[in-house]
């Protein structure tokens, strides 16, 4: 049998952010978005079914070959955490892991445009970070919690699927509640935590109407909620909201998101080409009474050019951002391009760095004439 624990064990060791188990394949690690192979067997149908047993038990693992799909967390021995979907795929067992950092990174250390830290001081409402599987999302939710924690005497409330960082209590007093173990799903805990006297909310993921439905609530009553979606902008986080609903009720749901909607962080990472590792690229909504009444009156197509005109207020779009990321010298020319939302404008505004001389001072570049 292949030792699942000494897999996850030398993905620390090599600094992969995930590992994938596929049948007739040996081990695949994920670092600074390559893929890498182990030198190990390949995996066989019988192998990948007791990584999940041994980590899920037998009852668990039944519920597994129900419904084809599973979200848990694991641990090994040095206490590095993964959270772990096992799946299924031509009919054979599969497993994503995904390495959970021990700590709660400090907001000041994600390069963050420095709004996003302004946002843990708003006193309610909804306040959204979005982007693919992927994008670190989760790690700039605890990083907001964190900041929360060592600033305010709050208490501090998380559904989670599973729980990925955990947070000690510092100012603050957090309880942290893992579906399917704490609670059997997101609607039933939001139906219930607000008789549980939270101040803030953080929801995993607005996965469902129900979810989002209890979501947008707790934000009406005057709690400051945190939430993810998997949308790669502003603009559409709020048509997945609102489409999420009915057609009958989209006019009413229009008006509850614009009343409660605080922000939008949208964000994509880049892998870094100065030193190992990876920076976002982030879009910002700031919710201004503008931004209110597209939403409100269903000119959302209008919400690209709020942000572009809103600059001063801390609002950016992705371009932006990828553009001043490229400048810091962070990440590559044809990446940033490529990615972009705009790649034409793009690559006529981005100077190739061979054609860049500094001038005067470290922090003044100009392109050679």
């Amino acid at each position: 049998m292949i030792d699942i624990r000494a897999i996850l064990a030398t993905a620390i060791e090599n600094g992969a952010s995930d590992v994938h188990i596929n049948v007739g394949m040996a081990p695949v690690l994920r670092k600074n978005t390559e893929l890498i192979d182990l030198d190990l067997p390949a995996v066989s149908n019988e192998d990948a079914k007791e990584m999940v047993v041994s980590m899920v038990g037998p009852e668990r693992f039944k519920k597994y070959l129900e419904i084809k799909d599973l979200d848990f967390s694991t641990s090994i021995d040095d206490g590095t955490r993964f959270r772990v979907n096992a799946h299924v795929q031509k009919d054979t067992i599969a497993i994503s892991f995904r390495v959970i950092a021990n700590q709660v990174l400090d907001i000041d250390d994600l390069h963050l445009p420095p709004i996003v830290k302004e946002l843990i001081n708003l006193p309610r409402g909804l306040v959204l970070v979005t982007g693919h599987t992927g994008s670190g999302k989760s790690t700039t939710l605890a990083a907001m919690l964190g900041a929360i924690n060592r600033k305010y005497r709050k208490r501090i409330i998380t559904l989670e699927d599973p729980i990925e960082y955990m947070i000690d209590n510092d100012n603050s007093m957090i309880e942290q509640r893992e579906i399917g173990s704490d609670c059997p799903s997101f609607g039933s805990g939001l139906k219930h935590v607000l008789r549980q006297d939270p101040d803030i909310i953080m929801v995993g993921e607005m996965r469902d109407l129900e979810t989002t439905s209890f979501t947008i609530t707790a934000a009406e009553t005057g709690h400051l909620v945190f939430s993810t979606l998997h949308t790669v902008n502003a603009s559409q986080t709020v048509d997945r909201i609102i489409d999420i609903y009915p057609a009958a009720q989209q006019n009413q749901i229009r008006s509850m998101v614009a009343n409660t909607l605080q922000a939008v962080v949208s964000q994509t990472l880049f892998k870094r080409i100065d030193e190992p590792g990876m920076v976002p690229a982030t879009e910002i909504l700031l919710c201004t009474s503008a931004a209110r009444n597209c939403i409100r009156e269903n000119r959302i197509y209008e919400i690209p050019n709020i942000i572009e005109t809103s600059r001063r207020l801390g609002m950016q779009n992705l371009d932006h951002s990828i553009a001043d990321m490229y400048s810091k010298g962070y990440i590559d020319r044809e990446e940033a391009i490529n990615r972009s939302c705009n790649p034409g404008k793009m690559e006529k505004t981005l100077v190739p760095m061979d054609e860049i001389e500094i001038v005067q001072s470290p922090d003044v570049v100009t392109a050679n004439s």
